[in-house]
């Protein structure tokens, strides 16, 4: 395989980091983090258990980067999409449906890996837990600095924490298997209730 990085100690990796961080990746989004062991990753990316270690430091530090990548890549939100909104309303409807694809999309596994990460777990992962977290209240400032220029700071916190909240659900259905059909029906609901709050939205870019 490609040699993509180096080692701590200068030589190069013996496998493709970067390949056997996206393999890693699909496994804990599959699973979960207490849903597969080492031993179960280690096989599926085609390494022994020290490259693993040497690699990433551990497993909890592989699952950090794992997290990490999913946040840039197939967990982000389209900021420029949304900022092109007219309306509230319409960068409320632009943000639901990314959520949509993002956790149907058929060639990735389906859900949030953010939204549903670490929920629950063992103590000795509290750590882990508290970092995941930390990632949604990340993405949920992430949905405020998106929505700002179009409604009050105090609207914003409040609707921002509902929006995260409809996404986290949206990403439970979808594990479960609703459709995106079904799941666009949740996003209309949402939509309209947004309008019918801030009426003026529907012509106004900034709502007061």
């Amino acid at each position: 395989m490609e040699q993509v990085e180096k080692s701590r100690g200068g030589r190069p990796w013996s496998f493709d980091r970067d390949k056997a961080l996206e393999v890693a990746t699909r496994l804990f989004w599959r699973h979960g983090y207490e849903g597969v062991s080492v031993g179960e990753l280690t096989k599926a990316m085609g390494i022994a258990p020290p490259s693993l270690y040497a690699a990433f430091g551990s497993k909890a530090g592989l699952y950090r980067e794992a997290l990490t990548r999913y946040e840039e890549t197939s967990g982000s939100l389209d900021a420029p999409a949304i900022d092109s909104a007219a309306t509230l309303a319409q960068a409320v409807r632009l943000l639901l449906e990314g959520a949509v694809k993002a956790v149907t999309h058929p060639d990735r596994e389906r859900g949030c890996m953010i939204s549903s990460g670490l929920i629950e777990c063992q103590p000795e992962n509290a750590a882990l837990a508290r970092d995941a977290a930390a990632r949604r209240d990340a993405m949920r400032e992430r949905i405020v600095n998106l929505l700002q220029s179009f409604a009050e700071a105090d609207d914003l916190r409040r609707l921002a924490r509902h929006l995260a909240a409809v996404m986290q659900g949206l990403s439970i259905q979808a594990r479960d298997g609703a459709t995106p059909a079904e799941l666009q029906e949740i996003v209309e609901d949402v939509v309209s209730g947004v309008a019918a709050r801030h009426p003026g939205c529907e012509t106004n870019r900034f709502c007061s």
